[in-house]
């Protein structure tokens, strides 16, 4: 099935008002649809077996082949796809940097990974109440880089599927299976993870570094200041510390978890 290219000039039209609603986490939320920026990015959501519900361009701005391809890809998937004056570009798109094209997918998340069917050597990394769109992005896109098989967002974390975060991700939001849940609901499931659960705190006196760990691993990570809760804190199995010099007690939470990510999955990537 293929559709028509609408062409869309007015600012208060009803799709670019419906569009533009998407910076709204409850609009988010009662959609299950999200906004992601860029031909490259939409081209990593494609790859991924992604497909837009909606695909916007400036008017006269087709000027790749990449481009143009999303376009008709587009109209060949029956997604609605839109050429919008400049003005009504400028509307949609992000303040900084904005791009020509952008597109509105359809969330996934997943459901907490069965204990008895995980890989051995796999890795996956729990948030809890991680609040930094910045933070989240940059953390899904290392996780992506690393080969990590999945995210876990336990307790009040921001929403990863936000402008923000999802700019930062530069199209690994695509890529990285994500699962949130409630504090109470990890806290029941994870006793039943078959390898090591490994906190970070500061109250560690093992260094990450020479951590011997029983694979598959579950690295748990805290917000920024309060770090994990005593809760989730308490069912780790192992707790490490990232040394630092005496000056200072914590490191950026992307820094940081990108780390220990690379110390665990370091082995297994290769040039």
């Amino acid at each position: 099935m293929t559709r028509d290219i609408k062409p869309i000039t007015s600012l208060t039209n009803d799709r670019v008002k419906a569009i533009r609603a998407l910076d709204m986490r409850k609009e988010r939320k009662e959609t299950g649809l999200f906004l992601a920026e860029g031909a490259s990015i939409i081209l990593t959501a494609r790859s991924a077996g992604f497909r837009p519900d909606t695909l916007v361009y400036r008017a006269g701005a087709l000027e790749t082949d990449t481009q143009r391809r999303l376009v008709q890809s587009a109209l060949y998937d029956g997604a609605e796809v839109l050429e919008v004056s400049a003005a009504v570009l400028e509307k949609l798109a992000a303040k900084d940097n904005p791009q020509t094209m952008l597109a509105v997918f359809r969330q996934r998340f997943g459901t907490l990974p069965d204990p008895r069917s995980l890989q051995p050597k796999s890795l996956w990394l729990v948030l809890e109440d991680i609040r930094d769109p910045g933070n989240l992005g940059t953390i899904i896109r290392t996780a992506d880089a690393v080969g990590a098989a999945g995210i876990i967002l336990a307790g009040q974390c921001t929403d990863p599927y936000s402008r923000e975060a999802v700019r930062a991700t530069m199209g690994s939001i695509f890529n990285v299976p994500l699962v949130a849940v409630e504090r109470n609901t990890f806290l029941e499931w994870a006793p039943s993870w078959p390898g090591d659960r490994v906190a970070t705190t500061l109250a560690a006196r093992e260094d990450f570094r020479d951590a011997k760990l029983k694979s598959p691993v579950l690295l748990m990570m805290g917000s920024e200041g309060p770090g994990l809760s005593s809760a989730v804190s308490n069912i780790a199995t192992r707790q490490v510390k990232i040394p630092m010099r005496a000056t200072l007690d914590s490191l950026n939470l992307a820094v940081a978890t990108a780390i220990l990510l690379y110390q665990l999955r370091g082995p297994d990537l290769k040039l």
